[in-house]
């Protein structure tokens, strides 16, 4: 086993990778930005190393700055988490020349993987299902003759990336060289590369995605389904395990897990991976969409229904151990919910909210889960992804699990910025999510109009009441001395008395 990694991360994740570190006597290394000079991984981290101001081009994605800090720190590996460089196949080999272990698979798998078209040839000649598809050199014309060969609605997608940029639905031939056009300039901006291809799209789509293992031994398994077909922007913010559709359809479901296994295989891959299907709600058909070359951000609902640490299982493959279960091992323990909280408006296009963070008081329950990289005075800034934290419920039904995550939602305290908190608890009571017939496009038809239940606080109560909280919980104990040496003053106790009130 590894002595020291480092950690090409920041945030909750490099939070999570130092916590299964400590638990396997790993010492962990993280880099950081200027901006994340005073982070909570930074403070969690047994060395961190500065890299970089806090633009992601000066720091997170600086390759060269990131294996020479792993050289200087006598780091044996490197684990890219999510994001920034974790799919980054140059990245994966500057690591290899180092001499260092890339925690994740090798850059051959990446590479493949992450050419949608190269990954659909590839997936196609494994026997997995795809949808109807076209790859073009750029022309026009090329790609208006392919759309009506394909049927309208489709979809105009980047060849080298997802995550939603550079994608677009088009429903009529007179709307497709204007989506063309917004495409290729947002995936060269994204990905520089501003190649794209055409895919038929489903109305009624559920959005579903199989966690798989697979060791440098030959054994690859899979834990089974997370859905997350609750998006915005095309951008997941609930996920769940099992999936409320699946459940009752155990056959499909084991076709679902043969076919990622089967994708997975078609580039030999290791370590862990996420092969993404989009499913027909309708016809039951299921669809490869992508592969994941990494650790997802929604991995722990699937930890909490199987029982495995994923960040340890990634940690222990990258150092030539086998996979300690096989598939007959495995099985789904009750229902897991994630919700994503963002420091974002839904009330205003889910735009982006940047501030202080006067107040962060998590929920602490049974069965709950709280995973952050902040907390009070942190500051969310423009430079990166504005998630606070991701909270998780662990229940025996799935209607506990709402339950539970609602509470701990309501619960959750998050002053100086404002948050989708209570966008999330709606979604949560929205009738066709509780009965979990829930589509990709919920979000949109169900909410594009939604308001907060209550008016935003001005920043000024906002400071007030971040101050009445850090006064309450510096309080003297029921029955304690007086500060003051008068019993009676009103001064004697750091409460909320006021003269004249």
């Amino acid at each position: 086993m590894f002595k020291r990694i480092l950690i090409a991360n920041r945030g909750e994740i490099a939070v999570r990778i130092i916590r299964a570190c400590r638990e396997m006597g790993i010492e962990a290394v993280v880099v950081y930005s200027e901006a994340d000079a005073d982070s909570l991984a930074v403070q969690l981290a047994d060395r961190a190393v500065l890299i970089g101001t806090a633009p992601p081009n000066d720091s997170y994605l600086r390759a060269e700055r990131i294996v020479e800090a792993a050289r200087r720190t006598d780091c044996q590996a490197v684990h890219p988490a999510f994001g920034f460089l974790a799919e980054n196949a140059a990245f994966a080999e500057m690591v290899r020349e180092a001499g260092l272990t890339f925690i994740g698979p090798a850059p051959e798998a990446i590479r493949a993987m992450g050419l949608k078209t190269e990954a659909l040839s590839r997936v196609r000649a494994a026997g997995v299902p795809t949808l109807p598809s076209y790859a073009g050199e750029g022309l026009i014309a090329d790609f208006q003759q392919a759309a009506d060969q394909l049927g309208y609605p489709l979809l105009v997608k980047a060849a080298a990336g997802g995550g939603g940029k550079g994608m677009r639905v088009v429903r009529a031939a007179a709307d497709l060289a204007a989506a063309l056009e917004a495409s290729a300039r947002e995936a060269g901006k994204a990905f520089a590369d501003n190649r794209l291809f055409l895919e038929r799209y489903i109305e009624s789509a559920r959005h579903i995605e199989i966690q798989v293992l697979a060791d440098s031994h030959g054994n690859k398994v899979h834990l089974f389904e997370r859905e997350c077909s609750i998006q915005r922007r095309h951008q997941k913010i609930i996920e769940e395990s099992p999936s409320p559709y699946l459940e009752a359809r155990p056959e499909l479901r084991a076709a679902m897990c043969e076919a990622a296994l089967r994708a997975a295989q078609s580039v030999d891959y290791t370590n862990a991976g996420t092969v993404e299907f989009i499913l027909d709600a309708h016809t039951g058909e299921f669809f490869f969409l992508e592969m994941n070359t990494r650790l997802q951000v929604e991995h722990p609902v699937t930890e909490a229904v199987t029982d495995v640490d994923l960040v340890q299982m990634q940690l222990r493959i990258a150092a030539g151990e086998p996979l300690p279960f096989r598939q007959s091992d495995l099985y789904q323990r009750g229902h897991a919910i994630e919700c994503r909280i963002y420091a974002e408006d839904p009330a205003a296009g889910f735009l982006p909210s940047t501030g202080d963070l006067l107040c962060v008081q998590p929920p602490s329950a049974p069965h709950i889960r709280v995973d952050s990289g902040v907390r009070t005075g942190d500051t969310i800034s423009i430079h990166y992804d504005p998630m606070i934290a991701k909270l998780i419920a662990h229940a025996g039904s799935r209607a506990e699990a709402i339950r539970r995550l609602d509470a701990a939602l309501s619960a959750y305290t998050i002053l100086g910025v404002t948050t989708n908190i209570a966008f999330l608890r709606d979604v949560l009571a929205q009738p066709e999510f509780v009965i979990g017939n829930t589509t990709t496009h919920l979000v949109e038809q169900v909410f594009a109009e939604w308001q907060p239940p209550f008016a935003p606080l001005p920043d000024s109560a906002l400071i007030a009441a971040a101050l009445s909280a850090l006064l309450q919980s510096s309080a003297p104990a029921v029955g304690a001395a007086p500060a003051a040496s008068d019993p009676f003053s009103p001064w004697a106790y750091p409460d909320n008395f006021r003269v004249g009130v």
